[in-house]
């Protein structure tokens, strides 16, 4: 099963996604994580040219490549992605042999207050270009399978976890 968890920078994709591998892990060892930030530095890919829209497309495009490639060998992923294709989430229902998909809402007001980096402070004072949800569009997804509103700023991400993978595998 792919579990791929989907949202803006900041929406709290990461962190959900490891707590999901975490309590995952406890019943099923085979389970891989895939952050789309990870996937971008193994790939070298993580230039400011790789953030415009067809840099972002062609990382997409490996991450779900990887995880079609994770899938063939029986292995479970959970992978936390921007991905804000349409056409590629759509895809995925047909890529992989159980797909669940999660998006995690979060308003960009939400997720600019979170910023560590001040990624989205920088891209309004254009310092930086080509960020989702400021000079790039944010398109959610069309038909998640599970929809978290993770405006609350408690951090808990446990009790997500544990939603997220019974609702996955009980379907």
């Amino acid at each position: 099963m792919v579990i791929w968890i989907t949202g803006l920078s900041g929406a709290g994709k990461t962190s959900i996604g490891r707590a999901v591998l975490d309590l995952w892990q406890q019943t099923e060892p085979a389970v891989v994580f895939v952050d789309g930030d990870e996937v971008r530095r193994l790939l070298g890919q993580d230039q400011q040219e790789d953030y415009a829209t067809a840099g972002r497309r062609a990382v997409a495009e490996r991450i779900v490549g990887l995880c079609k490639w994770l899938d063939a060998q029986n292995m479970n992923a959970v992978c936390c992605t921007i991905s804000s294709f349409p056409d590629l989430l759509r895809a995925n229902r047909d890529a992989f042999a159980d797909y669940f998909e999660v998006y995690i809402d979060v308003p960009v007001a939400t997720a600019e207050a979170r910023s560590v980096s001040d990624l989205y402070g920088r891209a309004r004072r254009g310092e930086v270009a080509d960020v989702v949800g400021v000079d790039i569009p944010y398109t959610p997804p069309e038909f998640p399978d599970m929809v978290i509103d993770n405006r609350a700023e408690s951090g808990e991400f446990s009790g997500f976890a544990e939603h997220i993978l019974r609702r996955a595998l009980t379907r």
